[in-house]
């Protein structure tokens, strides 16, 4: 565990100098967020941005610093490394859906929009279901292709996320009803949802873990 905290932070380390680029980048969701009038349509689009940025910020760095020779020598174990790489996205992924949640429903408020609670909820669970999603494609398609050739895996979280926000442009006069049946069966989607979050990331650091054992540096 010692040595996952210590990968999460050096991760931290490595963007630290991209750090002002990526806070920009938490402000873009805000304009969307207030042009389509829509929390949801706001939170899917940051969720797609922040993946993206940080697993091409990460990779990139390391990649053109050829930094899988230190990591290579340090006392670590494969597993070590995949598990930090993936907490520290999540970490940052974390913080921003936190803050892009805050001040959407602050800007929407102010335009005139009301976001209910549940309405708040739901895009919570629509941006960690949508964050996940996007990462555990991304991240094992760089470990297996690298940053360069991985790039492919940047047009998954954009075709995603265009699919996420024609639903929601083709359902938003109902989008309330549509997912009402959570009001009626609250246990029984927080336990899908928690079992679906739990199975991808699982699935997705396993083959991370398999693909960097099996890769020569």
């Amino acid at each position: 565990m010692s040595n996952i905290w210590k990968l999460t932070k050096l991760d931290f380390y490595i963007i630290k100098p991209y750090m002002k680029s990526i806070y920009l980048r938490m402000l873009i969701p805000i304009i969307f967020a207030a042009i389509n009038r829509s929390l949801i349509a706001g939170i899917s689009f940051a969720m797609f941005f922040v993946p993206t940025t940080i697993t091409l910020y990460t990779f990139s760095i390391i990649e053109k610093n050829s930094m899988e020779r230190l990591y290579s020598i340090l006392p670590i174990q494969k597993s070590e490394e995949v598990i930090g790489r993936y907490t520290s996205s999540i970490i940052i992924g974390l913080i921003s859906l936190i803050f892009s949640l805050i001040s959407q429903s602050i800007i929407l408020m102010i335009l005139g929009e009301f976001v209910s609670v549940f309405e708040f909820i739901l895009s919570t669970f629509i941006g960690i279901i949508l964050f996940i999603f996007y990462l555990s494609f991304q991240l094992p398609g760089y470990y297996k292709f690298g940053f360069i050739k991985g790039k492919i895996f940047m047009y998954i979280p954009l075709v995603g996320f265009l699919i996420t926000f024609f639903l929601i442009i083709k359902v938003s006069t109902n989008i309330i009803n549509l997912f009402s049946f959570i009001d009626n069966s609250p246990t029984l989607f927080m336990s899908s949802f928690i079992i679906f979050t739990i199975i991808t990331l699982i699935i997705s650091v396993l083959i991370s873990i398999k693909i960097l054992k099996n890769k020569e540096i």
